[in-house]
């Protein structure tokens, strides 16, 4: 985890005036989020979740970046760069868009974080994953013998590995094979952290931060190679 602190001696502004109404968590998340995606996007990755929590008089914005490569410590610090210069342009033109001194912390996401989505799935193949599986999926196509699975419960939890992903479904390597189930019939994945495999992990992939309290999540993202600027 890496952190790194900036303060643009911006007046602090901890209190809100008198008469002055409590701002919508939704549209300050809005607000944010207009900046920050197009950034993230524009560098290659996606934007997995963002958050905005308080942390005694200033806030913390918190955005989880992934790639399908991952996301290096230096990338990291370089889209960290690439935000705080859109956030600070975006506040030049537009005004605040946190009422108040706040912090930013851009991260990559944790092992625990749950698979949801395809490129989820995507960039965790080849490793153990718990899910719950609705019906029996489907086998793949060999030498022409293609299928349902023998009848199973109509749900049920599985811990397989992924053994192929693409936007319609999930390969899973079963008891009886490799079995595919279409993305409306998976759960959230948990990827299962496996000891003999450790080496395979980044070290820094098994770290998350705490949650801090008044939290305005979008997404689940558990954050981590944090780099901050304090704004």
């Amino acid at each position: 985890m890496t952190q790194r602190g900036r303060s643009d001696g911006r007046p602090k502004a901890g209190h809100r005036a008198p008469g002055r109404p409590r701002e919508d968590s939704s549209a300050r998340r809005l607000r944010l989020r207009a900046v920050i995606e197009p950034v993230v996007t524009a560098a290659g990755y996606d934007l997995e979740d963002l958050s905005v929590s308080r942390a005694g008089r200033r806030y913390v914005v918190r955005a989880v970046v992934d790639g399908d490569g991952g996301v290096s410590l230096d990338a990291v610090a370089d889209v960290s760069r690439l935000l705080s210069k859109a956030l600070d342009q975006a506040e030049e033109t537009g005004g605040d868009l946190v009422a108040g001194e706040y912090q930013l912390e851009v991260s990559s996401p944790g092992v625990d974080r749950p698979l949801t989505q395809p490129r989820h799935w995507r960039r965790n193949v080849g490793r153990l994953v718990k899910v719950t599986v609705r019906g029996p999926g489907e086998r793949p196509e060999r030498d022409g013998d293609a299928g349902a699975v023998p009848p199973a419960p109509g749900e049920r939890q599985l811990t397989a590995r992924v053994v192929g992903a693409d936007d319609t479904r999930v390969l899973l390597e079963t008891d009886a094979g490799p079995v595919g189930w279409a993305y409306p019939d998976l759960g959230p994945g948990r990827v299962q952290v496996e000891f003999g495999r450790l080496d395979e992990i980044a070290d820094d992939e098994l770290t998350a931060d705490g949650d801090d309290d008044d939290d305005d999540d979008v997404g689940n993202g558990d954050d981590e190679d944090v780099e901050g600027e304090e704004r």
